[in-house]
């Protein structure tokens, strides 16, 4: 760790903006949307420290449609759009600003311009922070490489130079070092496996003929899962039946099971989600169901989520922002209306989920019990960079389960275009996260956990890069289509 000192600052010499289409081997459905490929984004970033050091460094991230921005006039090319717009947005921000910074300087610097710049391109917040996300992941990546130490080594240090009291005047007060100094990084989370819209629940569909699990209950057996989340359509009735199904399956195959609920946005309003509460009443599966839910996420769209006191709901079971987690200052206004919990997503910023992680713990201090608190949440993370850095700091953030199985719905590796050569280097890398199975080289899962402790390397959660060759260089968007979303909003 030669020269290591606290709070390097660096310069950002370049950034590239690459992307490789990734298929699903199973279609997937949340809210109005169902996904069957996307292109998944490419960061790479080089800096230069004051000592003549330089360091390349590197992210991703699946470019999902139609979660960022739910507006049903977008089409699906749009939805990419804007995260392309975002991510180019970003990378003219920081390259314009040559001045020395710590890594969250400079996120910091950027920050209110960026979702400024977006607005005024038609972004709303939540999809103009995905550029940001992904650039200063890839610059924390470049500056740990630099350094010789690992992203967990980062964080516990602060040698990123966190000091949100500028962006963020209650933390005036609060010894940031400190709490980063307290976390204790976890190398083993357990699985929590979404169960989409489109899912078959029992039996095997016969869709495919990889060999692969392809309904729930052939997950449960092939991953030993334990851990589940559900998705909810907005309509209570098919909810509740959906529900019934998955509850008699469970009931019969996972006596000791616990859920999440993701209302995705769906629900008009409270009352009607407080309708499928009580509908949960109706039986002994869905009583049992209902008594073993962790949380709801997300159940109202974005647009009221943040306007209505939610504490008689809340009361009942706890409920969590997800998609209104747009900006710094979003989960302390869900707090004040009842929400108790916050999502982390990479996608979302490692930033802004380290400061929702020192929030409840100031929150907590003197409570019985942990009231406020962060679940983990992101399916969409591919094997990889993206799925890599996303559980690294899951684990630094102190989570137990997450939610994790991108695996089910894309062919490891090879659903993404990698390369034999790509799958075998993480492979050697990382072997308690990856396996070769059925001549692809894919997630591993034992007991229904993940494995991480081979993230702790040099760099962020990442021995190898990817193969830059196999990427096409990410386009421009047309800057006139852009200008036609700004016009929808």
């Amino acid at each position: 760790m030669r020269g290591l000192t606290m709070e390097p600052t660096f310069s950002i010499l370049e950034i590239e903006c690459l992307e490789r289409p990734v298929i699903l081997r199973l279609p997937f459905r949340f809210g109005a949307v169902t996904v069957t490929h996307a292109p998944q984004a490419f960061v790479r970033a080089r800096i230069g420290l004051g000592d003549g050091r330089e360091a390349w460094g590197a992210a991703a991230e699946l470019m999902v449609p139609k979660w960022f921005d739910k507006d049903p006039r977008l089409d699906e090319a749009q939805s990419f759009d804007q995260l392309r717009s975002s991510l180019w947005l970003a990378r003219e921000a920081y390259l314009d600003d040559q001045l020395p910074r710590t890594a969250f300087g400079h996120f910091a610097a950027h920050y209110a311009e960026h979702l400024e710049a977006g607005a005024r391109r038609g972004l709303p917040s939540l999809a103009a922070g995905f550029g940001p996300a992904e650039i200063d992941k890839a610059l924390l990546d470049a500056l740990a490489r630099a350094l010789g130490v690992p992203f967990g080594t980062m964080i516990r240090n602060n040698l990123v130079g966190i000091a949100p009291a500028a962006l963020l005047p209650e933390f005036a007060d609060f010894d940031f070092a400190r709490f980063l100094a307290s976390l204790t990084p976890r190398s083993v989370l357990t699985v929590r496996h979404t169960v989409g819209m489109l899912d078959r629940i029992a039996g095997h569909p016969g869709m495919l003929d990889d060999g692969l699990p392809e309904s729930l209950e052939e997950a449960i057996h092939a991953y030993d899962l334990r851990r589940f989340k559900i998705k909810l359509c907005g309509r209570e009735e098919e909810d509740l039946l959906r529900l019934f199904e998955i509850a008699e399956l469970l009931d019969h195959t996972v006596p000791d099971y616990r859920v999440t609920l993701d209302g995705n946005e769906q629900y008009n309003d409270l009352d009607s989600l407080g309708a499928l509460w009580s509908g949960l009443g109706r039986s002994a599966p869905l009583m049992r169901l209902r008594e073993r839910t962790l949380f709801i996420e997300q159940p109202v769209s974005r647009g009221v989520a943040l306007v209505r006191d939610v504490r008689t709901l809340s009361s009942m079971v706890p409920l969590i922002i997800d998609e209104s987690d747009a900006a710094l200052d979003a989960f302390p206004k869900a707090c004040t209306l009842g929400y108790t919990g916050v999502s982390s997503k990479a996608c979302k910023g490692l930033y802004k989920a380290l400061i929702n992680r020192a929030r409840c713990q100031q929150w907590n201090r003197g409570k019985d019990g942990e009231i406020f608190f962060m679940s983990a949440e992101d399916l969409t993370t591919q094997a990889g960079l993206a799925l890599q850095q996303d559980l690294a700091l899951c684990g630094i953030l102190g989570m137990t389960h997450v939610e994790r199985n991108g695996h089910h719905y894309v062919d490891g590796f090879a659903g993404q275009g990698a390369s034999v050569t790509e799958q075998d280097a993480f492979l050697a890398a990382h072997s308690d996260l990856y396996h070769r199975s059925r001549e692809a080289v894919r997630v591993k899962l034992c007991g229904g956990c993940i494995d991480i402790a081979s993230l702790d390397v040099a760099g962020f959660a990442s021995a190898v890069f990817p193969d830059w060759a196999s990427m096409s260089p990410m386009p421009i968007p047309d800057q006139h289509a852009v200008s036609e979303l700004q016009g929808m909003q």
